[in-house]
């Protein structure tokens, strides 16, 4: 099918697009940071007259009476360290850590080994098994559909 002259198709004309000025970007600025200096006063530092102060031998005082007190062995509740626990000092720290005894430990270990060891062989028994059963579930899945087709067919 030859056409005599080309088809005149409708048009539309877009207006010219708006002239926009240039974008300005300022020079980006930074506060930098400031602290206010703490003012530490002199050790000679005496209260103002009609106050009354402490005395710093009345502290070292307290502090004796504190250090010849007896002291008592219970250890607070947060801090409560099972007999049968193990200390161990971190090196290079003052930290001490209480560790379980070598039977619980042993046991936690052989639990966590079994328990991934489990779960890794339920896996893969899981993808061979589906491997196995996807070609006949799918072989299965397509007769009963052609039966199912066919009987749609003998009742229409």
């Amino acid at each position: 099918m030859e056409w005599e002259e080309i088809p005149d198709f409708p048009k539309m004309v877009l207006p010219e697009a708006p002239l926009l000025p240039n974008a300005v970007l300022e020079v980006p600025r930074a506060s930098l940071p400031s602290y206010k200096p703490l003012v530490v006063p002199p050790s000679r530092l005496r209260p103002p007259p009609g106050i009354k102060g402490t005395d710093a031998k009345e502290e070292e005082e307290e502090a004796q009476t504190a250090k010849t007190k007896p002291k008592t062995n219970v250890p607070p509740v947060s801090s409560y360290v099972p007999p049968e626990a193990q200390i161990i000092a971190v090196p290079f720290t003052d930290i001490e850590v209480p560790m379980p005894t070598t039977t619980i430990m042993t046991t936690a270990a052989t639990t966590a080994f079994i328990s991934v060891a489990a779960t890794l062989a339920g896996q893969s028994l899981f993808k061979y098994l589906v491997m196995l059963f996807k070609p006949i579930i799918k072989q299965a899945w397509s007769k009963l559909k052609k039966k199912k087709t066919v009987e749609n067919q003998k009742t229409s």
